[in-house]
């Protein structure tokens, strides 16, 4: 897997909110992490539009603290699941989005907007589907029932940027450096985090409740949360020595098990095949997780040849990813092959065989059958974002920069999207363009002053059309807006708190 963008910064991130277990595997470095409650009961909240302007100013935080994993293939089938579990839960309602973080951590949490983050850790630490389910069914219910929004009511006075800090350092437990990326939470007190995100037994027993009823509903196995917590009491007493205070103060009891199960035993058990998706996702993350393509290859290949496997198919697509990144594309060629041929709707599949095609010089070939599959699944937006990848092989960067144009505006805010337009629009020639599209990139991923400065660039362009430049100069206003926000927030805490100092939050 890929490392965190701010190695130094974040190289211990104690990671808070919404763990559900953890188990040592090979590939997975895993440790206990309690599962932290995130108010009071209260109905005192913010409205629904600045709920949802701070979660995207949350995500951008998330964005520049941790590796999130722009991969359209893992991400649509983590979404997938989500929209299964919410279909299932009569409470959830407006948007929700998730996302998976790079690191072998077991571990996702919830933040404001109904923004939730799936570790990679956790998806292999996952022995079913119907444990990954849990988990995300436990973040869904901290959503629904608003407990982080509750526990920052008494914010709502402060501007959407910096209340979406507070949150973040809260969330995510950053072990803060003295280095210009985190100054601006400079000046916020420990004890005022400690009190955004107050851990009670209460929000932790709603979250797992109504959790097991979204499971129960969606078809999934409702032990599944007690399996997991079981599995987290006996790592917790394997780590003790090594876990976080946090973990030592707040574990997994018996008595957390014991009232999972006998919500479980309300709705008795239920058999549920993995999905192959959820096979897929195991296998193409196994692979990222080796540092070298060579090992992944010895891995899957040596997997295959012993029969160590749960899913032959899942693990056939492991290899078939190895041999791409080792650079053996005739027999990763081969194997995707086969594997489309098996499943010719997959988008696993798919997105594979095209991206072998033009890496073997076949660019052509991939708009064509890329085309055709997304005339059949016009909804499926990682074949979309494969076919403008090909256009762009295939020497049409203006098609590709429409296709991605028409993706992103169903999906604003996502830097993968922005980075594969500034691309195109550099192939095609187009400066205003590609410092727009740049500009996009750095904002979804935090950076707004260097955001703000490529918009400024792109305004200065000799061929930039006029409907293009009031866009651009609509968000420029709105960015600056917010900056001057910060400033003025953070001007205003040292002029009435002069002495107040960040604090390691824990």
């Amino acid at each position: 897997m890929t490392p965190s963008k701010h190695p130094t910064r974040f190289r211990r991130l104690l990671l808070a909110i919404g763990t559900l277990a953890t188990v040592g595997l090979s590939q997975v470095q895993a440790e206990p992490f309690e599962l932290p409650d995130m108010g009071s009961p209260s109905d005192s909240v913010m409205s629904t539009g600045a709920e949802l302007r701070l979660g995207k100013a949350f995500m951008r935080s998330v964005r520049e603290s941790l590796p999130v994993l722009d991969d359209p293939v893992l991400t649509d089938y983590v979404e997938s699941l989500g929209r299964s579990l919410l279909a299932a839960d009569s409470d959830a309602s407006g948007n929700f989005t998730f996302f998976v973080i790079d690191e072998p951590v077991v571990n996702a949490f919830a933040g404001p907007g109904g923004y939730i983050g799936v570790y990679a850790g956790l998806i292999l630490a996952a022995e079913t589907e119907s444990e990954l389910a849990a988990v995300m069914a436990h973040e869904i219910a901290h959503v629904t029932q608003r407990h982080l929004m509750r526990s920052i009511a008494d914010q709502s006075k402060m501007t959407i940027p910096a209340t979406a800090l507070i949150v973040a350092a809260a969330i995510l437990g950053a072990q803060v450096s003295s280095d210009a990326g985190m100054a601006a939470i400079a000046g916020i007190q420990a004890a005022t985090l400690q009190r955004q995100i107050n851990f009670t037994r209460d929000n932790e027993k709603e979250a797992d409740r109504l959790g097991i009823v979204t499971l129960s509903n969606a078809g999934f196995d409702p032990y599944a949360m007690a399996g997991f917590f079981e599995r987290l009491s006996k790592s917790s007493r394997v780590y003790e020595t090594n876990a976080p205070e946090l973990l030592r103060t707040h574990p997994v009891n018996s008595n957390r098990i014991a009232d999972a199960l006998g919500r479980a035993d309300d709705f008795g058990a239920r058999q549920r095949p993995d999905s192959l998706r959820f096979q897929l996702a195991r296998a193409k993350l196994r692979e990222q997780s080796y540092k070298r393509p060579e090992q992944a290859v010895a891995h899957f290949h040596d997997t295959l040849r012993e029969g160590r496997l749960r899913n032959e198919t899942a693990e056939r697509y492991g290899y078939a990813l190895a041999l791409t990144r080792a650079d053996k594309l005739k027999e990763a060629k081969e194997l995707a092959s086969q594997l489309l041929a098996s499943n010719p709707m997959l988008p696993e599949f798919l997105v594979l065989d095209a991206q072998l095609d033009a890496k073997q010089g076949r660019p052509d070939l991939a708009v064509n059958n890329l085309k055709q599959a997304i005339g059949l699944s016009s909804g499926s937006w990682p074949l979309r974002v494969a076919y403008a990848e090909a256009l762009m092989e295939s020497g049409q960067p203006r098609r590709a920069i429409d296709e991605l144009t028409t993706v992103a505006k169903l999906r604003p805010g996502n830097a993968m999207l922005y980075d594969k337009l500034e691309q195109a629009a550099i192939k095609a020639g187009d400066l205003a363009a590609t410092h727009r599209f740049r500009a996009e990139k750095l904002y979804a991923e935090g950076d707004a002053e260097p955001a703000i400065r490529q918009l400024e660039i792109a305004l200065r362009q000799r061929d930039i059309a006029y409907h293009d430049a009031a866009l651009i100069q609509a968000r420029l206003d709105v960015w600056k807006e917010e900056e001057r926000d910060a400033k003025d927030k953070k001007k205003g805490r040292k002029q009435n708190e002069p002495g107040l100092t960040l604090q390691h939050f824990h």
